[in-house]
């Protein structure tokens, strides 16, 4: 597979790369462990060598999953995970970004990693208590001269206005910005245009959107649980199965690929430093995903495409209000 560079810092990575939250956390029980280690070694097999992973997925047991995983094969690839959540009694009960707090958790990823280097360490959300001139300095301070562990000095956000950055902390730490974790098309439009060489994509196809043609809601009552945490899920959505039909480079679709791979190339194709990471549990469908680098989106693809999204109206918000009140701030 091909690679793409995470904005400045010459890290590489594969065109796509592999979001880990769903074998663990946000769509019902966890996955069986054997079968996850599978999965994401066949990610690997395939050529993927870029995971992102959190504290708060499980909690704790998505890193645990990863780690044991990908032990094997650290060295080949690029592991990403993130910090910012209160985690007490196996629940998350608020934000903590204080730099004593970001430091426990660095110690703590390392070990379920079991890797004594993350790669990619950022804040999952913006504690508004902690101003983001101490989080930048307080994952910079984890990787002072003549330490075992090596965190990459990397700034970012999950799911948070990619300029936020560049307004509180100044031009001068934006800058060093390698990555925001921008959301899917509800809101990640914006994100795209305002992250410029700093941003990777997270949830493509939007979060829990099933694969293939035909899908519906309803195929979540069969397999996956919408996330609580996901309105647009729960009632919403798109304005009908029909127009979602007519949406999204219908013919072009027919002749590439399914609507997940589109969404993959769509992406893709915006950008060469924009990396989506799709996520799954079953390897047909990491094959699918897989195909979408292998789909080259013409200016003429690209434009009935966004033709097709101007004509949805989206029903229901991406995040619950709970969650909204944890990001873009």
């Amino acid at each position: 597979m091909e690679k793409r560079t995470l904005g400045k810092s010459g890290l590489q990575v594969s065109t796509l790369g592999f979001g880990c939250m769903g074998m663990s956390f946000g769509y019902g029980p966890a996955i069986d462990r054997q079968e996850g280690i599978k999965v994401i070694r066949a990610a690997v097999e395939r050529g993927v060598t870029f995971f992102d992973t959190a504290e708060a997925y499980g909690p704790f047991t998505n890193e645990e999953l990863v780690g044991e995983a990908l032990a094997p094969v650290r060295r080949q690839v690029v592991i990403a995970t993130k910090f910012g959540f209160k985690i007490e009694n196996g629940g998350i009960t608020g934000l903590d970004s204080r730099p004593g707090h970001i430091k426990q958790v660095a110690e703590a990823s390392l070990k379920r990693l079991k890797t004594d280097v993350i790669d990619l360490f950022y804040p999952h959300r913006v504690d508004p208590q902690v101003p983001i001139e101490d989080v930048a300095g307080a994952v910079k301070d984890l990787n002072p001269a003549g330490q075992g562990q090596a965190l990459r000095p990397v700034r970012g956000g999950s799911k948070n206005d990619p300029s936020r950055p560049r307004r509180r902390a100044g031009h001068r730490r934006a800058k060093r910005i390698l990555a925001v974790d921008a959301g899917s098309r509800g809101g990640g439009a914006t994100d795209l245009r305002g992250a410029r060489n700093r941003i990777r994509a997270l949830e493509p196809a939007g979060p829990g959107i099933p694969h293939g043609e035909g899908r519906s809601r309803d195929d979540f009552r069969r397999g996956l649980r919408p996330p609580r945490h996901v309105p647009s899920l729960h009632g919403g959505g798109s304005e009908s199965e029909s127009a979602r039909g007519r949406s999204a480079g219908q013919g072009r679709r027919a002749e590439a690929g399914d609507p997940a791979q589109m969404a993959l190339a769509w992406l893709l194709a915006q950008k060469p430093w924009i990396v989506p990471i799709p996520g799954t549990r079953k390897l047909e469908r990491l094959d699918e995903n897989l195909g979408a680098a292998a789909i080259t989106l013409t200016a003429d693809d690209l434009r009935e495409i966004e033709s097709g999204f101007s004509q949805i109206k989206v029903q229901g918000a991406r995040l619950s209000e709970a969650h909204v009140q944890l990001i873009d701030r």
